[in-house]
């Protein structure tokens, strides 16, 4: 039975690997979710995953994708931190991973959630108390960042999704496949994990700018 497991995971995964290299064909055109479809809107937004950017919320998501998510304040200490929803499994179409989403929320209401909130799993964890989740469902997605369970490499991502307008080296492990215009940054981490994060198309190039100053940050911190 274990054996079956194990080779059922070692197909699935696969066949996901497979639809990411291969080319759309007319035997994948009626898939949708997938992650390199990105639309983006009359007034500039982003969709993917079935998610507006700044307009659905996560009340609409859970109603599509269900409640099966953990919702938390995520904050250091001496930060502001941002509320977050996290779904351990998710499938985006055949291809399963992670789906991290950033809520829009107002910094002195973030502060008054974090105030109620219980902290738990050390110092970075506010779990909200009961009374405010009706804000959390009122809140719109920010960002979405998308861990898929399959690795990825430049190859099979220009496949995909194009060619970058600009790389950005991190590490010698970690390098950055920049699309402005998807509002879509591709983290490729040979050491890690891999990411796909979505952000409003308009709000990129200030993304890009804090990149490149926390690398500029990180050099000159070399010996």
């Amino acid at each position: 039975m274990k054996y079956l497991i194990a080779l059922l995971v070692v197909v699935v995964a696969a066949s996901s690997l497979v639809l990411l290299q291969n080319k759309p064909s007319d035997n994948n055109t009626a898939v949708t979710g997938l992650p390199w479809q990105i639309d983006i809107q009359p007034d500039g937004s982003t969709r993917v995953f079935g998610i507006t950017l700044g307009q659905t919320t996560l009340g609409e998501i859970i109603e599509q994708h269900g409640d099966d998510l953990k919702l938390a304040i995520i904050a250091a200490p001496q930060e502001s931190g941002a509320l977050e929803a996290y779904y351990s499994h998710y499938s985006a179409g055949p291809i399963t991973g992670k789906l991290l989403l950033v809520l829009d929320v107002a910094p002195q209401q973030l502060a008054s959630l974090r105030r109620r909130a219980f902290q738990e799993g050390g110092m970075r964890r506010y779990r909200l108390h009961p009374d405010d989740l009706p804000v959390a469902y009122l809140a719109p997605v920010s960002v979405i960042d998308f861990l898929p369970s399959i690795n990825l490499d430049e190859e099979i991502t220009e496949s995909r999704f194009g060619t970058p307008a600009e790389i950005v080296q991190v590490t010698t492990q970690q390098r950055h496949l920049l699309y402005p215009d998807k509002g879509l940054e591709i983290i490729l981490d040979t050491a890690g994990k891999d990411v796909l994060q979505y952000l409003q198309p308009r709000a990129f190039s200030a993304h890009r700018e804090q990149l490149l100053q926390s690398v500029a940050a990180a050099e000159n911190a070399r010996p």
